[in-house]
């Protein structure tokens, strides 16, 4: 087994992009090619596939997602939401943090470099067109350093045009899953003129999205992105990533011709470095802040092993620990299976709660200001005000009863009319025997009902004498 030769620890001191004097080194990756990259294609052109299809997906009716901020309102996997349900979102947002944590102990950054849509739009739709228009990294490098000329104009005035196009485009996807696509096709057939709101948020959207696609770019990951930040906290030495396996590797050495090689297979090509997206030596070490674990490093390491007749892998997916002790990766830890036991029990308090929810939620309460009345046959009757949402997409005529005590309850004006994932609100007399009274304040029970089905329950004060 070689020596291992420790890098410096100095690439952990700055960013990859950014030089001695705080500037931007621009980043100009070389096009990558490979089985691994191939299967990164098929993989973000399914889910850009479905990330387009998802707005016109409907599921009971409803959108597969959306997440009206403005009014309150979400949609997740064709499931209404309310922010009365808030405690269902934050027990799911918490599940899903839980299974990040743990998908990021077994498996490092893999969501980062092939599902991320930062990613997947940046790697396998801006910089494709970048590289139709303006060629591989050389090209690119050049054209820039050129004075500007007809050719510089007509190929940076063309991709600016491609890139504010597709920026457009998803602007409009991005609303889609805000406002749903009913509301988007709204504004785009009644004119812009008539939704300048809408609109005016279309081009927000449009600058932000060219402006980290065509500028921003790997700083997002590098920079902005929490998960970024704390990946060198979810991992550790048992977390299986893209790694260089030093133990063969080492110590690099130029392949002459004619001479006995007597150095480890890396033969110092840099060719891992000129495809990386972020700019970083994958040789310097495992979890380092820019790796996005994209694979292409693995593809062009082994383009060049197949070239110098050397077996494939010297980058690959492993674990710091394998390639330490040569010991098989292992899937199972006292880490993973902690995780695990959180996930499965917040998906189970998770599930118990969607499966017991109700299909409306009702909030009674008794008029302000009003006292309680008796009626000419010694009944005592109050005043409510009722408010009720609907979880559904389908609208109820609702009636409202007394559950556990005899009396009526008369709604005042039309009936209550629930519509689908609206709000109803109403006034209406409870009245009861004074016999049925425990005090000057009661508990009773009001049922929501849908013809024979309740559908909802909520309790409140009945006030009555003191006698």
């Amino acid at each position: 087994m070689a020596t291992k030769i420790k890098p410096t620890d100095e690439f952990r001191d700055h960013i990859s992009t950014v030089d001695e004097q705080g500037k931007r080194i621009w980043v100009y990756p070389k096009k990558p090619k490979g089985k691994l990259y191939s299967y990164r294609k098929y993989v973000s052109y399914l889910l850009l596939t479905l990330l387009f299809a998802g707005p016109f997906i409907k599921v009971n009716g409803l959108p597969l997602l959306m997440l009206n901020v403005v009014e309150r309102k979400f949609v997740i996997f064709g499931v209404l939401f309310w922010p009365q349900d808030f405690f269902i979102l934050v027990l799911a947002f918490l599940a899903v943090v839980v299974f990040i944590i743990l998908f990021t102990v077994v498996y490092g950054r893999i969501f980062c470099g092939w599902i991320c849509p930062q990613t997947i739009f940046l790697e396998m739709v801006f910089r494709r067109i970048e590289y139709a228009i303006e060629g591989d990294y050389t090209k690119q490098r050049a054209l820039d350093k050129m004075p500007w000329n007809r050719e510089k104009i007509l190929k940076k005035g063309a991709k600016t045009a491609v890139f504010l196009a597709i920026s457009f485009l998803i602007s409009n996807l991005f609303l889609a899953y805000v406002i749903g696509i009913e509301e988007l096709q709204k504004i785009i057939v009644e004119g812009p003129l008539n939704h300048l709101v809408g609109f005016g948020t279309l081009l927000v959207f449009m600058g932000v999205f060219y402006w980290v696609f065509a500028s921003f770019r790997e700083q997002v990951c590098t920079i902005v992105c929490p998960y970024g930040r704390l990946q060198g906290v979810m991992q550790d030495k048992k977390t299986l990533v893209v790694a260089y396996d030093y133990s063969r590797g080492e110590p690099r050495g130029k392949l002459r011709k004619g001479q006995e090689r007597t150095e480890g297979d890396c033969i110092d090509c840099n060719q891992c470095v000129q495809v990386c997206p972020t700019g970083i030596d994958i040789r310097n070490g495992a979890q380092q802040l820019e790796c996005i674990n994209c694979t292409a490093c693995i593809d062009a390491c082994n383009d060049i092993m197949r070239m110098i007749d050397k077996p494939e892998g010297l980058i690959r997916y492993e674990s710091e620990e394998a390639i330490e002790t040569g010991k098989k990766w292992t899937f199972f830890t006292s880490r993973v299976m902690g995780y695990t036991a959180v996930l499965l029990v917040l998906i189970t308090a998770l599930t118990t709660l969607l499966l017991t929810r109700d299909e409306a939620e009702a909030t009674i309460l008794r008029t302000p200001g009003q006292l309680y009345q008796k009626t000419e046959q010694g009944n005592i009757k109050n005043l409510y005000n009722i408010s009720v949402i609907n979880k559904t997409n389908h609208e109820m005529p609702l009636t409202l009863k007394l559950i556990g005590k005899e009396g009526t309850i008369k709604v005042v004006g039309s009936e209550l009319m629930l519509p689908a994932q609206g709000i109803v609100e109403g006034v209406f007399f409870a009245e009861m025997a004074k016999d049925q009274l425990t005090g000057m304040n009661s508990e009773v029970e009001i049922g929501v009902y849908h013809g024979d089905e309740l559908i909802t329950t909520t309790e409140t004060k009945f006030l009555g004498p003191a006698n």
